[in-house]
């Protein structure tokens, strides 16, 4: 399964075309994807309109809606926040590393266009969906 991040999310629906959106495009295909509880209240609540928000929640929810916190992922992401401003790199958003540490903890590939992931890629081992063979089934 590759998860999909709010970044990746709003562009898609705004039709924006992005090597994440048109990646986004052929795994939907597959339905090899999932969204994080977070990740679809940030895009929910982005909507313009309670119409426009119903349209998107059904979108979404014909990926699997993955719940992503406990205690074991909020005590690995505050480590994982410290590890990366002992580096000098401070995540700006919560949610971020939460999501980006859920990934690393299941392994399980992310795709977002959020540099705020870049370092969680270079120094944690959080695995970028565009880093995959794109001919996922």
């Amino acid at each position: 399964m590759i998860l999909v991040d709010s970044s990746v999310w709003i562009d898609f629906i705004h039709a924006r075309q992005t090597p994440q959106t048109d990646l986004l495009k052929r795994i939907r295909q597959s339905r090899r994807l999932g969204t994080p509880d977070l990740v679809l209240a940030e895009v929910l609540q982005g909507a313009r309109s309670e119409r426009v928000a119903a349209e998107t929640e059904r979108m979404l929810r014909t990926t699997k809606i993955v719940t992503f916190t406990d205690v074991v992922v909020a005590v690995e992401a505050a480590r994982n926040y410290r590890a990366l401003r002992s580096r000098g790199i401070t995540p700006r958003k919560t949610i971020d590393t939460l999501i980006a540490t859920r990934c690393i903890i299941d392994r399980t590939p992310l795709l977002f266009s959020d540099r705020d992931f870049d370092p969680f890629v270079t120094h944690l081992g959080l695995g970028s969906a565009m880093d995959l063979d794109t001919g996922v089934n």
